[in-house]
């Protein structure tokens, strides 16, 4: 292995998964070509920058990346990918997922995925005992790292990536953002446009007019109406969707209830791109203000054990400071940490960016990086982006979801500094190209551009819609619709479309169309009985459960097969209902975004094939 054969370096290669040690990967001097560049598999290197880049004399930290040389060695490469998986976090423990997303791309191009200055195997900044709910620990965590704290921004951390380019003999990059990686794809393109032959954005993040990371509305309740436009039964509900939810959360103000907290409400709003919320919120929203507080309740407890992740822990402060850096926040860098969170206050008095919630709604404080970064040191005189900068027309392509913290619409702009149109992908979340499902769509316009961003034309229109969003909870036999199946009487057809509303509201819970409440391992029934969920056999097993009263369903759900997330599902149940009880077997269409669901099977042995209709 070329990488390998200068003695003065320890060599660190292995597979495109492994990882190794920054301790154990070479080292190139500065203005010399890194031995990584000879590799011919996966090299993990590390290189030396200044902190400062402005003092010529300032120490060197470490910056740390994986090179994933093309796998065709016979020809040259067709070019290199710089992939940036986003945060602000580690980057080099998302190589393998990074190298799924691109799989037959790898055949012909280089990968190089670099460690932001900071973050995991790049010199780290730690504080210790740091907890980002505790505004004096994060004061404490500034004063500890001192002035170092200020030279980890965006604008830095792409500049460890043009070194790293450099150091491995490679021209150009096709620079390949997520999330926030986006963001350094956006100030790379502002630094080195030279460098640059193609972008790909998956999830905006935007910057303002000071060219600083511009949060997105923190509640979005247009999202609502999107999950409800395709459906006939959710229009049919009274009012405007977005109206209803504000009308809910002003009478939860005054009659509160503890199983429906109005944090609870925020949290199913940032969820709408998981299917099961997206398909039931505003039909439960619309039942809660009915009367019937059942549906609700249920999916409150479902969000309430979405498991929330760290916000202590020392190695946050390399996340911190990133991010306080890139950020404009409601508050003036140069007052007081006490004027600042003043001035925060007033922001949330008279903007009400929480907007229909109010802080007395959310327990009394506002949550997020403007509270963290209100104790922080201000920032230096670089944005991400240079508000005066004019980014270069290179061949873009800019995907945004439906369900996403950043609009299409928003992303739009984005596309357009690069001469390029927004990629809709409906009903898409955040996270595209490497999420928790990926579309196949999706998977195929990215491997399509990355292999050959020159030869890329027209706009994907992606479609990740599968399920049309209900608009009513039966509560009894009458709620219903009997199934249009020829053969058997109107007793049993109301038995089978109650059946198949049980077993629809089930196998929602793992739509595999977008995130999946896998910590969800049960959950009781809408109105009795209990449903598991066992994801290795790919099974749902309701037990008693009346979705309908009346109407007793216990049994298996075998789902379509992972990763075909669309295929027939089959249900063998037994059905108590007031006749007694019944057999069913129930083939239908899992994960369609139809108002009708067809199917087949046999009640009692005798075989039908019918619709039912939706709700």
């Amino acid at each position: 292995m070329a990488c390998g054969t200068l003695p003065t370096w320890t060599t660190a290669t292995g597979p495109a998964g492994g990882s190794v040690p920054a301790g154990n990967a070479p080292v190139s001097p500065p203005g010399e070509a890194h031995p990584c560049a000879a590799a011919t598999t996966r090299c993990d290197g590390r290189i030396e920058v200044p902190l400062d880049r402005t003092d010529p004399r300032s120490e060197r930290i470490t910056v740390a990346f994986t090179w994933l040389p093309r796998k065709d060695l016979s020809r040259p490469a067709a070019g290199t990918v710089l992939a940036d998986p986003g945060g602000p976090g580690p980057a080099l423990p998302a190589v393998p997922a990074l190298a799924e997303a691109l799989g037959p791309v790898l055949d012909r191009q280089n990968l190089l995925v670099v460690e932001p200055r900071g973050l995991g195997l790049s010199s780290p900044l730690t504080c210790p005992d740091l907890d980002l709910e505790r505004p004096e620990s994060v004061r404490a965590c500034a004063g500890h790292l001192g002035p170092r704290a200020a030279f980890h921004t965006a604008g830095q951390t792409v500049a460890d990536q043009d070194a790293v380019r450099a150091a491995l003999g490679v021209p150009k990059v096709t620079y390949y953002g997520i999330s926030y990686g986006t963001l350094s794809a956006q100030a790379y393109a502002a630094r080195h446009p030279e460098a640059l032959a193609g972008v790909l954005l998956d999830s905006v993040v935007l910057t303002g007019a000071d060219g600083r990371v511009a949060d997105p509305d923190p509640v979005r309740t247009e999202h609502l109406a999107v999950a409800c436009a395709s459906s006939a039964a959710c229009r049919r509900l009274p009012g405007d969707p977005a109206g209803t939810f504000a009308h809910l959360v002003g009478r939860l103000r005054g009659q509160p209830d503890p199983a429906v907290r109005p944090l609870s409400l925020l949290a199913l709003l940032h969820s709408v791109s998981v299917p099961v919320v997206g398909r039931e919120i505003n039909a439960a929203v619309a039942a809660y203000l009915a009367g019937d507080p059942a549906p609700l309740r249920r999916l409150a407890a479902m969000i309430d054990g979405i498991p929330s992740g760290p916000a202590r822990g020392a190695e946050l402060a390399g996340v911190v400071a990133h991010r306080c850096a890139d950020s404009s926040f409601p508050f003036d860098w140069t007052a007081s940490p006490d004027e600042r969170r003043a001035q925060l206050d007033r922001y949330y008095a008279t903007e009400r960016p929480y907007r229909p919630f109010t802080l007395g709604d959310l327990g009394g404080k506002a949550s997020g990086w403007q509270e963290i970064c209100a104790g922080w040191p201000a920032p230096p005189a670089d944005p991400p982006v240079p508000p005066d900068a004019r980014l270069r027309y290179v061949p873009a392509l800019v995907l945004a979801g439906d369900f996403d913290s950043t609009t299409p619409a928003e992303a739009g702009r984005v596309a357009e500094r690069f001469g390029a149109t927004v990629s809709r992908v409906r009903f898409g979340g955040h996270n595209l190209t490497t999420g928790p499902a990926v579309d196949g769509c999706v998977r195929a316009a990215t491997r399509e551009f990355l292999a050959d961003p020159a030869a890329f034309q027209g706009t994907p229109r992606c479609d990740r819609a599968s399920y049309a969003a209900i608009g009513t909870y039966p509560r009894g036999a009458a709620g219903l619709r009997p199934a249009r199946v020829p053969g058997l009487d109107r007793r049993q057809r109301v038995t089978v479309a109650a059946a198949i509303a049980t077993v629809l509201d089930a196998a929602a819970r793992r739509d595999p169309h977008g995130p999946i409440p896998s910590w969800l391992v049960d959950e009781p029934g809408l109105r009795g009985g209990r449903v598991a969920f066992d994801d290795r056999a790919g099974i749902v097993r309701p037990a008693d459960v009346e979705y309908v009263t009346g109407f007793a369903v216990t049994g298996e759900i075998e789902l379509p097969p992972r990763p075909a997330q669309a295929g027939p599902a089959t249900a063998r149940l037994q059905v108590r209902d007031g006749t007694g009880t019944h057999r069913l077997v129930l083939t239908f269409p899992a994960f369609r975004a139809t108002p009708d669901t067809a199917v087949s099977g046999t009640f009692d042995g005798r075989a039908f094939t019918g619709t039912v209709a939706g709700r």
